[in-house]
């Protein structure tokens, strides 16, 4: 198993980990259940850690797809700025998710900026995967006309 081999079974961890947390924090604070805002809190914290070998394993797989056909360099450089910006972000949903969970008493407030943080996460991931999924999908990118079967 290479490098992108292990990036591809990875990656969609964190993105699906930071919706899941994301809904199950936001159903938390709507019925003020202290028990579902935990399980968000934890959801988004182990898809900031989950993370962590996605972005690892990036590098090693951009070296397995140089030079092969059909695979742009541009479309991998653009996967590769997006989901630097991502990961950050939800490293930083993370941190604040550990904060909240620290906290004595959650207070609403940052419940809700982890919210909003895991909102962003999940945006910036899911739009990092899409320009991923590009890269060996061409049917995936804009302007991809189906050719004609007759």
């Amino acid at each position: 198993m290479n490098e992108a081999h292990l990036h591809l079974l990875l990656n969609h961890v964190p993105i699906l980990g930071s919706l899941f947390g994301l809904v199950t924090l936001a159903v938390g604070l709507l019925r003020s259940d202290a028990s579902v805002m935990r399980t968000g809190l934890i959801a988004l914290l182990g898809a900031a850690v989950l993370c962590l070998p996605v972005q690892l394993t990036g590098e090693g797989a951009e070296e397995v797809l140089q030079g092969l056909p059909n695979i742009s360099a541009s479309i991998i450089n653009a996967h590769e700025e997006a989901a630097e910006v991502a990961f950050w972000v939800l490293e930083l949903t993370g941190a604040l998710a550990i904060l909240t969970l620290l906290q004595a008493t959650r207070t609403q407030l940052m419940a809700r900026l982890v919210l909003a943080s895991a909102v962003l996460s999940f945006v910036l991931l899911a739009w990092a995967g899409s320009l991923g999924g590009q890269i060996s999908h061409p049917e995936a990118r804009a302007g991809f006309v189906a050719p004609s079967v007759e």
